[in-house]
């Protein structure tokens, strides 16, 4: 039997279906936009539904079924297909570019909730928590900022990064790394305790190496738009033109090339992806003198091998650890057990354990029981259509510093994102 289940899921942007070109190693035989992706050695029966429905008119709504097909219409119109044509694969990949969805999923799958660069408290954890309220466990969230904070130090420190631990503990985009064991041995205060090496990776240069030292622990780098809010505004309210809007101007400039027969679709992707990365948090440099990224900052780790390593411990049960979003259950006391939370776990064909990790010290825990409130509130909202409710999300935000600029977000908001018209209840 499958269980019928309505969710909300936020219009993000309009690569996230192009990500199955990077998952298709394990996924079946499946032409994506005229490629054809290999077939899985290994057969599984997990069966998967989804039909997403346009929030700006419901006739234009479309259907994944037998088992996997996939027509997205994603907010600015553009579609992608997907048609899987043989074997049904153990993991589904929900889809950004629309409101709401229904899922009737089998009691044995699991989904992957990935949404990137979207700025400080990032949706992640939190459209994985309303996915988690109906298919549970089953959903995990993944993020390539830890796993690629992680990777930095553990090669600054000379290590190998597939052989560290990494002690990572908070919410997406709000998580600070707090140890680094390889063989047992944590390598962290050595890091501290040197300025050198504190200056030699793109976090050390945004927070600077008293800070990090104060902290005795490395923040991820969404946490300078917390530490230092002021400097941060001040660079963005300077630049040209916000994130978002560059990144909307190189999106369709991407797809207009790519309309030439003669160009090449991933020469073109290379090159966008590469300035995107090379841009990423500039004003955030900027404003602390960072510099620009080097090489070694470039590697994420990537949303793509993050999904792959869960895709590879879940269906070919390969034991393996990542740092994902998944349920607290029993992790952080200072949280409930259905938040969700971004730590290490372990990960096997049951699902994705979390590992038992030391307690936040009070300065986190102010962060993350204020962001998490944040995110409540603003699943609250979403479910009920309350315009009070998301005043208050934005109002509780620790970088929101009065009701009434809650008040006029809201009203901006509203005024440019026509989808966020459900709003109109007191």
């Amino acid at each position: 039997m499958h269980e019928r289940v309505p969710l909300s899921v936020d219009s993000t942007g309009v690569l996230l279906i192009r990500r199955l070109d990077s998952v298709s190693a394990l996924l079946p035989s499946a032409p994506i936009r005229g490629r054809t992706a290999p077939r899985t050695r290994r057969r599984v029966s997990a069966r998967r539904y989804l039909t997403v429905i346009d929030s700006t008119n419901a006739s234009r709504s479309c259907r994944l079924s037998e088992p996997l097909t996939a027509l997205i219409r994603t907010a600015n119109g553009t579609c992608f297909e997907s048609t899987p044509a043989t074997t049904t694969p153990v993991i589904g990949v929900p889809c950004a570019g629309a409101r709401s969805a229904t899922w009737r999923a089998a009691p044995s799958s699991v989904a992957i909730s990935m949404l990137a660069e979207v700025g400080a408290g990032g949706p992640a954890g939190l459209v994985t928590e309303a996915m988690a309220r109906h298919l549970g466990d089953r959903v995990i969230g993944i993020c390539d900022s830890p796993v690629g904070l992680g990777r930095r130090l553990a090669r600054i420190l000379g290590a190998d990064p597939d052989r560290a631990w990494i002690d990572y503990v908070g919410l997406n985009h709000l998580g600070w790394v707090r140890g680094l064991r390889v063989d047992g041995r944590d390598e962290l205060p050595r890091l501290l305790a040197d300025p050198g090496l504190l200056g030699s990776f793109e976090e050390g240069r945004l927070f600077g190496a008293d800070w990090i030292r104060s902290l005795g622990a490395v923040p991820n780098e969404y946490l300078h738009y917390y530490y230092f809010n002021r400097e941060a505004v001040r660079a963005y309210q300077a630049a040209e033109q916000t994130r978002g809007a560059f990144l909307r101007e190189q999106q369709e400039g991407f797809y207009a090339r790519t309309k030439d027969p003669g160009t090449s679709a991933l020469t073109a992707w290379n090159r966008t992806r590469a300035e995107r990365e090379a841009t990423y948090m500039s004003e955030n440099r900027e404003a602390a003198g960072a510099g620009d990224r080097d090489e070694s900052d470039l590697d994420s780790g990537g949303y793509e091998k993050v999904a792959l390593a869960l895709m590879r411990a879940v269906a070919r049960n390969e034991r393996t650890s990542l740092i994902l979003n998944v349920r607290n259950r029993t992790t952080l006391s200072v949280l409930d057990a259905d938040a969700v939370i971004e730590v290490p776990c372990l990960v096997d064909a049951s699902g994705a354990h979390p590992v038992a990790v030391d307690p936040l010290p009070y300065h986190a825990v102010g962060l993350v029981t204020a962001v998490k409130a944040v995110e409540r509130a603003v699943l609250d909202a979403a479910d009920s259509g309350s315009r009070a409710a998301a005043v208050k999300a934005f109002a509780l935000h620790p970088l929101v510093d009065s009701v009434t600029v809650a008040e006029r977000l809201v009203d901006g908001y509203l005024k440019v994102h026509p989808g966020l018209r459900y709003l109109d209840r007191p």
